[in-house]
């Protein structure tokens, strides 16, 4: 059964791992623009979620948050990081350029250089850096330093090596110069790189079509297929669907979940139906490219959920798709436990 295979391979059942950096390499990348929910996204497919898991392997950048791929924020593991970027990080950087001459922020070449010399500067001795103070130097430097130009500016440093996440200070993010934070490692010809990322896709997604690893990878379709090739057996075909070879095919126990917004198990396929049914997807997603906190029931998206914004308030609030939708009591107190002793009284 399709979801059956899904929710093991992406650790939504029978997790394997307690190391949020092992399941972060599992999966290849977790989509992280919401930095809270994404933390949770990790944490959900834990073995156990023991509070402040997450944010320690970030603190000590086995995990590291960073555009690649897509134009958006991932987690990745600290060891993929350069070769993810030489695969992807061109297109990232087109796409950034791109949207910065919409915001009529076309930067020069020379400014985009003097950028990264600045941001170097001032990261330097492994001094981490929240967003606004950078922007404040940036100002200081003579260069552009409104919202939308100190994004530009910090994307392309991302692209080109230079920067990723510091650890977090006072509950905000930081940056910090990648040379500081991961140490050297191999490098990978092109199609070393195809292969891998496909294999990370496949081993944690299946099954998916060859669409969904475009949509999930940015990756133009020649490459896809290379990819796919490359991967020679340990790709099986079934039908319209690849399936990796690791993947079980054995009935999953119960399963109800919390997923943050977000949440890979939808936002990393082109096509959500098996999981979601059409006439639901602008409740859990909409055009612009929000997608909400929903409940996995079963292998399906049955739900809305959302934490009140009044401190001190524990509960969690349920709206369910259909009005006779029947959630068991245990299962979802279970659920809502979890979620609240991974975060404690973070908010």
């Amino acid at each position: 059964m399709l979801t059956d295979i899904r929710l093991r391979s992406q650790q939504l059942a029978d997790p394997r791992f307690d190391d949020p950096k092992r399941l972060v390499a599992w999966m290849g990348a977790i989509q992280a623009q919401d930095y809270r929910m994404a933390k949770w996204a990790v944490g959900l497919r834990l073995k156990s979620a023991m509070p402040g898991s997450v944010e320690d392997a970030l603190a000590r950048g086995e995990i590291l948050r960073t555009h690649v791929m897509r134009p958006t924020w991932h987690f990745v593991a600290a060891e993929d990081i350069r070769w993810m970027l030489k695969l992807t990080g061109h297109r990232v950087r087109a796409a950034n350029e791109s949207l910065g001459r919409t915001h009529k922020l076309g930067f020069t070449e020379e400014i985009y250089l003097r950028g990264n010399r600045e941001i170097g500067k001032m990261l330097a001795g492994h001094r981490y850096l929240t967003k606004q103070e950078i922007k404040v130097l940036l100002g200081r430097a003579g260069l552009p330093s409104e919202p939308a130009a100190v994004t530009r500016f910090l994307i392309r440093a991302e692209t080109d090596g230079l920067v990723c996440s510091g650890a977090d200070r006072d509950g905000k993010p930081t940056y910090a110069l990648l040379e500081e934070r991961v140490p050297p490692g191999p490098e990978l010809t092109q199609e070393e790189a195809l292969a891998r990322l496909a294999d990370r896709y496949f081993q944690s997604h299946s099954p998916a079509r060859a669409e969904d690893f475009a949509w999930w990878s940015g990756l133009p379709v020649t490459e896809v297929r290379l990819a796919i090739n490359l991967l020679g057996t340990a790709l099986i075909r079934e039908g319209e669907w690849l399936v990796h070879a690791s993947c079980r095919d054995i009935p999953v126990p119960d399963v109800l979940h919390l997923l943050p917004a977000y949440d890979e198990y939808l936002i990393s396929y082109k096509d959500r139906t098996p999981v979601l049914a059409p006439e639901h997807h602008s409740k859990a997603f909409n055009r612009n490219g929000i997608f909400q906190p929903v409940v996995l029931l079963d292998g399906r998206i049955v739900g809305n959920w959302s934490r009140p914004a009044k401190k001190g308030d524990t509960g969690i609030e349920i709206s369910c798709f259909e009005p006779d939708q029947y959630l068991c009591p245990v299962r979802t107190a279970e659920a809502e436990r979890r979620y609240i002793t991974f975060y404690r009284d973070r908010r």
